[in-house]
């Protein structure tokens, strides 16, 4: 509990100060608090340029984030979000802590300078980086260092948003993907605590005014759920435009990665000269949409231009979520839907600002598949229960659609097209009934805390498998030392006086009782070939698993059902 605190209190902090560079830099670069509602106006401190200083604009905050991205800190490079999910859910959590202030720096620059992204995905990555971070620093388990980033990135969200509820659906729903009672209850604590920070920084008003909302037809429901229909199309035809322009950026560029983002700017330059809207995130615009000001034909050429804009920003190296243009073309969507109802059944169809907020669930839902988080969301924006049932009706067709449209979400296909899939399950049938201690090896010689390093690294040469258990004097169980650590840390020559406990790691824990299946993950996600075995108090050590032990207990079942017993 008092990490989560903790870690909330720093993502808000951390959410107070990237908002501030945000503003700094779109200042800077264009003059303006928010150039997208300013139209072709020209920046006030480079007056001889007129409005043409777009072009330049993506080109000068390329120069400076693309450096900086490809010498600290590439993950930093693209949403954010699923590099936070890969993290979790394959490398127990750990993100490099200097991803939190290269992200920060990279996504401000990159939308100060005209860059169509969103700040969701930054804060969801500099918060889950400091509760990465903190863990390390405390080595807390594996499991409660996915719990720590996931309160990182319910926190910034919380802070950000002023939506701490909204936080917490989207670190459980997309983060961590589970619901367990003390998951759910950490992470509250942390998004509580950043959503106070952030109300007291940037006080307690939404962040976008939008219509009050209202059914004044049942008849409605049904084009809701027609809405809810066209938004999930819309939600993959986004994703897949985002992959493809990406592809063609990949296919294009033949120069250095630093440099990608600046030259790859002037054609971001070229868009924002003809459709100044799309200059960073873009909320004054989908006020304006949400309340009818704009016509059917512009509202089109927005969403189009979203989309494009979005896809090329990310395509060309720049660092920016895609939560927030998902809202846009949702808006866009959901306005043009409204108005155009309107034309045909004007005496059901109700104002248009209703189907805009329904456009910004439904698309969101049908790109990223968080339903909950898309209801939460939009009812923290409005505070109107009556939106909930429309937004769940579209929600639900919208989520479905995507469903039946692709395997993979905006989030998920990054990572499918590393190879990496998440929702694919370790075979588990094989050991069905089978626990650790039916295969667990004995202990192997344990290391003593005071241990010296030096001396410890010639043990952890010797073994077997380059990792060891680190005790106490007591014989309390603290960690594994690896020979991979040991050898990291005698490198530069000035630990020679180290203990072996500056190299303690606590793996995840693996009791005497466990199921295979689950040592096999614990074992995969781990940093050695080996983890200790607990007993079910997790008071003292009884053995030790490997991946032989594993094939043990596969190649035993096959034997004894290639030579039954006559």
């Amino acid at each position: 509990m008092a990490l989560a605190l903790l870690v909330g209190t720093g993502a808000g902090a951390g959410a107070i100060a990237f908002r501030w560079l945000i503003k700094t830099f779109t200042l800077l670069l264009s003059g303006h608090a928010d150039y997208s509602a300013a139209g072709h106006a020209a920046n006030p401190r480079v007056p001889f340029l007129g409005h043409w200083f777009v072009l330049l604009a993506p080109v000068a905050a390329g120069l400076l984030y693309g450096p900086l991205v490809q010498r600290f800190a590439r993950e930093a490079r693209g949403h954010g979000v699923p590099e936070v999910m890969y993290a979790v859910a394959r490398r127990g959590g750990r993100i490099a802590p200097q991803v939190a202030v290269v992200k920060s720096l990279a996504s401000a620059l990159c939308i100060g300078g005209g860059g169509s992204v969103g700040r969701e995905g930054p804060i969801v990555q500099i918060g889950s980086a400091l509760g990465s971070t903190l863990g390390r620093l405390i080595k807390v388990a594996e499991d409660r260092m996915r719990v720590l980033v996931a309160c990182g990135a319910a926190g910034g969200i919380a802070a950000t948003f002023n939506a701490p509820l909204a936080g917490v659906f989207f670190a459980m729903e997309l983060i961590l993907r589970d619901f367990t009672a003390e998951s759910f209850g950490m992470v509250v604590l942390a998004s509580v605590v950043a959503s106070v920070i952030g109300r007291a920084a940037f006080g307690n008003t939404p962040f976008l005014q939008l219509p009050a909302f209202g059914v004044h037809h049942l008849s409605q429901y049904l084009l809701f759920a027609l809405l809810g229909v066209l938004a999930g199309v819309v939600g993959v035809g986004f994703t897949r435009v985002l992959y493809r322009i990406e592809d063609a950026c990949d296919w294009a560029w033949r120069g250095p990665e630093w440099a990608r983002p600046a030259v790859g700017g002037l054609l971001l330059g070229g868009l924002l000269l003809l459709l100044p809207q799309m200059y960073g995130v873009g909320y004054p615009v989908l006020e304006n949409a949400v309340n009818g000001k704009y016509v059917i034909g512009f509202l089109l050429l927005l969403l189009i231009g979203k989309i494009a804009a979005t896809s090329l920003t990310i395509g060309i190296g720049g660092s920016g979520g895609v939560f927030a243009p998902s809202l846009f073309t949702g808006a866009m969507l959901g306005a043009a839907f409204g108005t155009t109802a309107q034309h045909l059944a004007p005496g059901i169809t109700g104002p248009v600002g209703a189907y805009g907020l329904i456009g910004m669930g439904a698309v969101f839902a049908g790109a990223a598949r968080a339903p909950i988080t898309a209801v939460i969301i939009l009812f923290e924006l409005t505070g109107e229960y009556s939106i909930i049932l429309p937004m769940m009706t579209a929600i639900v067709l919208a989520t479905g659609v995507s469903r039946a449209l692709s395997h993979d979400t905006i989030y998920s296909l990054k990572l499918r097209r590393r190879g990496i899939d998440l929702d694919e399950k370790l075979p588990g049938a094989r050991f069905a009934g089978i626990t650790v201690e039916s295969v667990m090896e004995a202990l192997p010689t344990a290391l003593e805390e005071t241990m010296p390093l030096a001396e410890a690294a010639d043990v952890l040469a010797a073994s077997p498998h380059g990792v060891l258990p680190i005790l106490t004097a007591h014989g309390d169980y603290l960690g594994t030392a690896t020979a991979r650590a040991a050898a990291e840390m005698l490198a530069d020559g000035t630990h020679g006086a180290t203990t072996v406990a500056a190299i303690t790691h606590r793996p995840a824990p693996v009791t005497s009782d466990s199921d295979l299946a689950d040592a096999l993950d614990a074992l995969v996600g781990g940093e050695g070939a080996g983890l200790p075995v607990l007993d079910p108090s997790h008071a003292r050590l009884t053995g030790w698993i490997t991946h032989q032990s594993v094939l043990t207990a596969l190649h035993r079942p096959r034997a004894t059902e290639e030579c039954p017993e006559p």
